[in-house]
């Protein structure tokens, strides 16, 4: 090979070397004594699902030994964070609006912080496709999972039944989590669930190979008169046809979904934490497709819950 040749080979793999290591996060702060936990959810949920592939890719990227744990849910998540029990936690933006303001399920304000707006969730009334549930109010005097205590589900649950003029003690709810639910359902031995999720969500996408299922409509009055009583965190949305078999679109509503840590955590961590977030994006959206939509442009928009500095400084840093 001629010299010229040589030079050009040389270049190309220092260009290759280059490139392999701009896509690596390495970590840029001091991790010691960092509890490497993401309170995560179900284990039939996107939570759990999201959670487990984001834990092994922030693993990867900034070689730490992060583990996603299965929790209750939301309120749980928010309360792990705080206590310095988990690292990163899902979070309804309902139910972490509810954190900081310490209203709600908290009896007070807890000083978490966004890093990341991730996805919207919607929320999902899932009945038997066979069954006489037409309406919120069939749903009296019906044994109906209004999911699990201390999950943002039960949250959501209870203020759309409240808004539909339904009271909550009027239904037998066991308090199942999602996979509970799933089980119950497959058994007979629950009329139906409410879960609030991405779309799809595996464990119901699963039940519906099995079982003919459809959701019941939210009206946009109910969402409507939610976001006047609550956090104003909830929009009207649709979910489309063809999910878990549906024949034609539903009614529904929606809440954004934040990755949140505690105030104390150190801004390097967080930074690292964002910035691996982004780069293990694709990678993530291969198995979750939640993942998909988070975006730079709207991962910023947390309010009312304020993003952690480190976030702010990683945000601030892309428009350098």
């Amino acid at each position: 090979m001629s010299a010229w040749g040589r030079r050009v080979v040389a270049g190309m793999l220092a260009l290759v070397t280059a490139v392999g290591l701009s896509a690596c996060s390495p970590r840029s702060a001091d991790w010691t004594d960092t509890v490497a936990v993401l309170a995560a959810g179900s284990p039939t949920g996107v939570y759990h699902d999201y959670g487990s592939h984001l834990a092994a890719e922030l693993s990867r990227e900034l070689d730490v030994d992060l583990t996603a744990e299965v929790t209750a849910g939301s309120v749980d998540n928010l309360l792990r964070v705080s206590a310095g029990d988990a690292l990163l936690g899902f979070a309804q933006g309902d139910a972490a609006a509810d954190a900081v303001a310490g209203t709600g399920a908290f009896t007070e304000a807890l000083d978490v912080q966004a890093i990341a707006r991730l996805y919207d969730e919607y929320l999902q009334i899932v009945v038997r496709d066979d069954s006489a549930l037409d309406d919120l109010a069939d749903l009296s005097g019906r044994r109906i999972s209004l999911g699990a205590e201390n999950s943002g589900v039960n949250v959501i649950a209870t203020r759309v039944l409240h808004a539909a003029g339904v009271a909550a003690d009027a239904i037998d709810d066991p308090q199942l989590d999602l996979g509970g639910s799933i089980a119950a359902m497959e058994r007979g031995e629950i009329d139906g669930f409410f879960w609030v999720g991405g779309l799809p969500t595996p464990g119901i996408a699963d039940l519906a190979e099995t079982v003919d299922v459809r959701l019941l409509p939210v009206e946009q009055d109910w969402v409507n008169a939610v976001n006047e009583r609550y956090s104003h965190a909830y929009r009207p949305a649709d979910v489309p046809a063809g999910t878990y078999g549906l024949d034609v679109s539903v009614t529904t509503m929606a809440v954004p979904n934040y990755l949140v840590t505690a105030g104390s955590t150190p801004p390097g961590v967080v930074h690292d934490l964002v910035a691996g977030l982004f780069a293990a994006r694709t990678a993530l959206a291969a198995d979750v497709p939640a993942a998909a939509l988070l975006d730079r442009r709207s991962a910023i928009f947390t309010g009312p819950v304020p993003l952690h500095p480190g976030a702010e400084q990683y945000y601030r840093d892309l428009r350098r």
